[in-house]
């Protein structure tokens, strides 16, 4: 399995109040995958993803990714594990104001070791004739594209997506959902997003419901749904 969880675990201390936010989460993916964490708010889905991402550290248990204990990395094997195999969509889309749409991917692209070409990858999400365009000057879901595209220039193993479409509207959000799947086609990412929406799951291999710090349901899609058919 590309990703390969067990018994992972992650506890907050505030003071004196001991918060167990994950306790003893145990899941896999496979290369080329998608995958769904479905849940509500405060169930530990972004901290979940956060270990995946290099960005926090579980307290014990087991977090492989494609052949790597990174929860054995030390911080500066961190930085270049998120930097070389992981790319970051988020819900709000964090592109730098003051530098055009090929600028704010340009410079992603300038602090990889292999990069995929800018223009490429800019006609894959729709946006080369907006290259020279402002964020300001884009609608949101437009920003979101933006931000697709400075994810994947980099050519990322493993694309983490939390709550990419929690800020748009319903055909905005079906649109971007489209182009998250046509890139894990073209370039054969493997792609793990975590919603609220329960619809989403449809076009996932790997579905996984968490509760309370725990996934309590574990599913595979034996067939999966375009993104263009879901409803909600």
């Amino acid at each position: 399995m590309f990703i390969d969880v067990s018994s992972l675990k992650k506890s907050y201390t505030t003071g004196v109040v001991k918060t167990e936010v994950l306790k003893g989460i145990a899941m896999n993916l496979g290369k080329g995958e998608i995958g769904v964490i479905l849940g509500p708010s405060g169930s530990g889905k972004s901290t979940l993803m956060n270990i995946l991402g290099g960005i926090d550290r579980g307290d014990s248990g087991k977090v492989m990714v494609d052949g790597v204990e990174i929860n054995n990395l030390n911080d500066d094997q961190l930085t270049e594990y998120r930097r070389e195999e992981i790319g970051f969509v988020f819900q709000f889309y964090n592109l730098v104001p003051n530098l055009t749409v090929g600028e704010n991917i340009e410079v992603v692209s300038n602090i990889s070791k292999s990069p995929l070409n800018i223009d490429e990858v800019l006609e894959a999400v729709g946006m080369l004739d907006k290259k020279h365009r402002f964020p300001r000057e884009l609608s949101g879901g437009e920003q979101q594209r933006v931000s697709i595209a400075r994810a994947i220039v980099k050519n990322p193993k493993l694309l983490l997506c939390d709550e990419p479409t929690g800020a748009l509207d319903f055909l905005t959000s079906r649109s971007i959902l489209q182009l998250l799947q046509q890139v894990n086609k073209k370039y054969g990412t493997t792609l793990l997003m975590i919603t609220h929406n329960a619809a989403i799951a449809a076009m996932a291999n790997r579905v996984f419901k968490v509760r309370s710090g725990e996934i309590v349901e574990a599913m595979v899609n034996q067939v999966t749904v375009p993104a263009e058919r879901i409803e909600w």
